[in-house]
């Protein structure tokens, strides 16, 4: 009998994990730098719900119906997973979250406005983490030909960034409403003015930021500093932090913006001549460490699970 329970907890944990995420983020803080979520003026008017989901974590609007910003941690071991994992396309309410706060797939049916995504299905390393990321707390409505070609196209050079990291990258993308948002459905889900995706490399220090309208016609350019970001939105992604400035033309997220106009792989940074025998020690020691600490997470949430169930 009491291996019966573990195996169902062990198959039920992300669920369960999710669930006691709605207080706040402490089942799974791994995703933020220095396991810091951003600050965000906490109004009633927002409804503010923390969510938390297998690669992922949401911070979600009971007004606006959408998240505020999802929040990521990229690794080359999780995007090599998900290269073999398959869209599910089975979009669903969050139940975790009160009706009156959430956006119901009838909201985005005939609206002519895509469920987008903001933590891509294609950075999703496990069957489960794939179809929690079709949950409606992680959508926008998205123009059809940005969702899938523009924005689309910024996922993609994330990603080939990631993969080419010397670690782990936190990535935060979000929408930006105007004073009077458009919205549809019943429910009045909010639509989003722009979009923004920061990327976040502790390695180098270094952050920035994809900004792009809401509109079938935009298309990505230059991405704006972390500091412009924060002015814009009003929100410290990154408390604590300094990060420098990486928003030129040469900067390798960039060349993979290459892809957007030919599909092309971008080039890889030449290997910097005299790195120091500790910076290439720590290179292969951190994602190890990375690696502990997530599993570590999951085995304290699992016992205190299981705890609770058999008490």
């Amino acid at each position: 009998m009491k291996k019966l329970v573990i195996s169902l907890i062990l198959g039920m944990a992300p669920v369960l994990a999710g669930a006691a995420g709605m207080a706040d983020f402490s089942q799974c803080r791994q995703f933020f730098a220095h396991s810091a979520p951003p600050r965000v003026t906490a109004t009633s008017d927002l409804k503010l719900r923390p969510l938390c989901y297998d690669a992922f974590a949401v911070m979600h609007s009971g007004r606006s119906k959408t998240p505020v910003y999802v929040a990521e941690r990229l690794s080359r071991s999780q995007l090599v997973d998900a290269r073999d994992e398959k869209r599910t396309n089975q979009f669903f309410a969050d139940a975790r979250l009160p009706r009156a706060e959430r956006a119901e797939l009838d909201d985005y049916r005939g609206s002519g406005w895509d469920r987008g995504h903001l933590a891509p299905a294609g950075d999703q390393p496990t069957a489960q983490a794939m179809a929690q990321s079709f949950s409606l707390a992680n959508m926008t409505p998205q123009a059809p030909k940005n969702n899938r070609e523009a924005w689309s196209s910024i996922e993609s050079a994330t990603r080939k960034y990631a993969m080419r990291a010397k670690g782990d990258v936190y990535v935060i993308s979000g929408p930006v409403f105007s004073d009077r948002p458009q919205t549809i459905g019943a429910g009045r889900v909010w639509v989003p003015s722009y979009y923004f995706k920061l990327v976040y490399d502790p390695n180098t220090n270094r952050a920035w930021a994809h900004w792009i309208a809401n509109t079938n016609e935009a298309r990505p350019s230059k991405p704006i500093s972390y500091h412009d970001l924060v002015k814009r939105t009003g929100i410290e992604f990154l408390p604590g932090l300094m990060p420098g400035e990486n928003t030129t033309a040469t900067a390798p997220e960039l060349r993979a913006e290459s892809t957007t106009r030919g599909n092309r792989e971008p080039k890889h940074e030449p290997k910097r001549e005299g790195e120091d025998l500790g910076q290439a020690l720590r290179s292969l020691i951190q994602p190890i460490a990375q690696d502990f600490e997530r599993i570590m997470h999951t085995l304290l949430r699992w016992w205190a699970q299981l705890r609770h169930i058999m008490a």
